[in-house]
């Protein structure tokens, strides 16, 4: 395998975990443009959108490499992000060579998420309290609030784990916190249902792809902060209609 292929392996990988987990598509586009003319690799170009990654250069004797590869997964793991830059600067300042930043990136990919999954769904539960006091309920709501939203937590994970569709497993997820929220209040466990709701929806409120959106499109990448403005529109859309058929069936 030549330079030109090695090269093109380890930019493509930074790239597609970087995309997948988070990173805006202008901070992918520069990592990739960094790593590639650190390489002493010339006329290169990448073009970054939410589901792929397009790179070309050129290679003295060989003319212009392309490739492209599609990105069908999306989760949220800044920790992965700001791993690949890290690797990324090292090896600009010439402190790993192709192999190694190749083999730090594979382990980047196979490592699990920096915190466990039950982890995850405490804190969401722990947020979905906080959210409900925060937005006027009482005290006694904060419980209610927190087992809705590990209920919802849960129901969004291994929905989409089983169905591989996201926006159906926030339409889940919403519609099941809702359920119990509602169910815990009729059972007199809380008091103000709405606090109650907004803190169990919280945590399923799509901070990064709004965030991600903006940054693009101030950026000027207009098709990928369109993109993932739809992303967080349909999103809110499904976590609006899941909790609107819950009120809907039991209020």
């Amino acid at each position: 395998m030549g330079k030109a292929d090695q090269m093109m392996d380890v930019c493509l990988l930074a790239g597609e975990i970087m995309l997948t987990y988070g990173a805006e598509t202008y901070r992918v586009e520069e990592t990739l443009e960094r790593m590639a003319n650190a390489a002493n690799l010339k006329n290169v170009h990448s073009f970054v959108t939410t589901t792929g990654i397009f790179l070309s250069f050129e290679e003295d004797g060989r003319g212009d490499i392309m490739q492209m590869i599609r990105i069908d997964d999306r989760n949220y793991d800044l920790n992965k992000v700001s791993l690949v830059n890290q690797v990324s600067r090292e090896f600009v300042t010439g402190k790993l060579t192709t192999e190694q930043a190749y083999l730090e990136l594979k382990n980047i990919a196979r490592a699990r998420l920096a915190y466990p999954i039950w982890l995850i769904h405490i804190a969401s539960g722990i947020a979905g309290g906080g959210f409900s006091y925060l937005f006027g309920g009482g005290i006694k709501d904060s419980l209610p609030a927190f087992i809705a939203g590990i209920t919802a937590s849960v129901c969004l994970i291994e929905v989409e784990r089983y169905l591989k569709v996201k926006f159906f497993a926030e339409f889940i997820a919403a519609f099941m916190g809702g359920t119990v929220a509602i169910g815990l209040v009729y059972f007199g466990l809380g008091t103000n249902l709405n606090q109650i709701i907004i803190g169990t929806l919280m945590p399923l409120v799509p901070g990064v792809p709004l965030t991600n959106a903006v940054r693009d499109l101030m950026s000027g990448d207009l098709v990928a902060g369109v993109s993932r403005g739809a992303e967080a529109t349909i999103t809110s859309l499904s976590i609006a209609t899941g909790i609107a058929l819950a009120i809907t069936l039991f209020l």
